[in-house]
């Protein structure tokens, strides 16, 4: 089945208030999704105190972050086969129940246990919420929304760690995660009639349930591997090992039932469309790089400047604000010019240099400069994330929509694990000296690397120059990708939405 489509083809038009309604409501729940990857951070040290286990904290968020990534896939394809609506609500529903788990887990174990459910609830609601604009917007006009959604993971990275904080002091721990019950039920309550009026695409597609099992396995095998790798066990340990080969042969498999399988689980056509595989991989590497340097930064800052936790978490809103400009400015651009890959070429270039500058001035630049270089590596990082959706979704007929937007999800949240696993790795053993060895969290060698008096801003140049070798990666992905005019629809909406 060939997965590409003619230019002239387009969803229906909807009307203003309809088109409002389908976006706060996907918005809301993309807040939800994306806040729960921030909001558990600054409360594990309280978490882990009351509960009485400070030695499995880590596993709340890796629990969380392993069953929402696993998962995307299958929400993109389910999407494509019962619609958009049914999967979601019964995404929001699914996040809703997790969240209440996680508020009355008496033990850190069931903790773990009803984050891995939450997962399952959060991995579709991003997915599916690009997915849903996709349906209800021509991706000419699409490209100027995607900033919208950048500004909601940009309010919920800067408001999570501080809600996180504020509440588990102030009130209890539980509480980050009771909150999620209303934002979810008007979320719920919000898209429940809208999105009724959303064009519908779906086919009657048989689900390859092998195919999804495969996909799953290999992902959260590849994850365990890649978050116990270098911190509890060694890289060359029989367990991190183990994993890595099952995880090959597992991907080895489902590239075979891709291949063999009369309705694959991820179809051919979508995989082998040059334009979803190079964006699909730009994203990959570049949006991984983003998520690499949101996790390290406030390391450097605390460890390098000496900051304290609190200062480093507002010493990396210049990034954040850096990302929701790049991601405003390229989705606005897109929609009025043809060439609409050169915003993002500019951008990728200008954050490849500024991130090498980092690499090579790490330990002799002051606060402000560091800051400066960050709100422009930040917009030009930016710039990539609403032409790498758009131009995919632009690529692949309606009823493959769901599937190619969650490949691409899928693979930005691989990537993001993978590249922040790699940096650890890098950044380890740049401090191999220190412990003696592998083993150990990153945490520990920065403390005693502080006790011996070492400075750090060598093990982070590493960093940093891996995050410029990424980003190099993308953008050459992106000069690649074929530059296909971008559909406007039959009756496409204003330029403007209000929201």
């Amino acid at each position: 089945m060939d997965a590409t489509v003619s230019p002239r083809s387009g969803p229906a038009p909807l009307d203003h208030a309809t088109i409002r309604s389908i976006i706060l409501g996907v918005m809301l729940a993309m807040f939800l999704a994306a806040l729960d990857q921030t909001i558990v951070a600054t409360a594990l040290p309280t978490i882990g105190r009351e509960l009485g286990d400070l030695q499995n904290i880590a596993w709340v968020v890796t629990a969380y972050l392993l069953s929402a990534t696993a998962v995307t896939p299958l929400y993109g394809k389910l999407s494509d086969i019962h619609g958009r609506r049914t999967v979601l609500l019964i995404a929001i529903v699914i996040f809703i129940i997790g969240s209440i788990a996680c508020a009355i887990a008496p033990t850190m174990t069931g903790l773990i246990l009803a984050r891995f459910l939450q997962g399952l609830g959060g991995g579709g609601l991003i997915s599916l919420a690009h997915t849903i604009i996709g349906d209800a917007i021509s991706p000419k006009e699409r490209a100027k929304y995607m900033g919208y959604f950048g500004a909601v993971f940009a309010l919920a990275s800067v408001a999570g760690p501080v809600l996180g904080g504020v509440l588990s002091e102030a009130l209890h721990w539980s509480v980050i995660f009771w909150i999620n019950l209303p934002l979810g039920l008007i979320a719920f309550a919000m898209t429940f009639n809208a999105l009724k009026k959303l064009p519908r695409n779906d086919r009657p597609h048989k689900l390859d349930v092998i195919g999804a099992v495969l996909l799953v396995a290999a992902a959260v095998l590849l994850l365990l591997a890649l978050s116990w790798g270098g911190v509890s066990y060694p890289w060359s340990s029989m367990q991190i090992v183990s994993l890595l080969v099952a995880s090959a042969a597992a991907w080895g498999l489902f590239v075979t039932r891709v291949l063999t399988a009369p309705e694959p689980f991820l179809p051919v056509g979508v995989l082998r469309d040059q334009v979803v595989a190079t964006a699909t991989l730009a994203g990959f590497f570049g949006i991984g790089t983003m998520v690499g340097l949101s996790i390290y930064m406030p390391l450097f800052f605390q460890s390098v400047l000496h900051l304290s936790a609190a200062e480093s978490g507002f010493a990396l809103i210049p990034l954040s604000i850096g990302t929701v400009f790049g991601a405003q400015f390229s989705g606005r651009v897109m929609a009025r010019v043809q060439h609409y890959k050169r915003s993002p070429t500019i951008g990728l270039t200008v954050a490849m240099i500024l991130t090498g500058v980092l690499a090579l001035f790490a330990g002799r630049l002051d606060l402000i400069s560091i800051e400066v270089l960050l709100t422009f590596i930040g917009a030009g990082l930016g710039t990539l994330f609403p032409v790498t959706i758009v131009v995919a979704q632009n690529a692949v007929q309606a009823h493959h929509l769901g599937t190619a937007t969650a490949t691409i999800n899928f693979m930005r949240s691989l990537g993001s694990a993978i590249l922040v696993a790699a940096f650890g790795a890098i950044f380890l053993g740049g401090l191999g000296a220190i412990s003696g060895g592998e083993g150990g969290s990153v945490e520990a060698k920065i403390a005693a690397a502080a006790e011996a008096g070492i400075s750090l801003a060598g093990a982070f140049s590493g960093v940093f120059i891996a995050a410029t070798i990424c980003i190099g990666i993308s953008l050459v992905l992106l000069l690649i990708m074929e530059e296909r005019p971008l559909r406007g629809g039959r009756n496409p909406v204003p330029t403007a939405v209000e929201i």
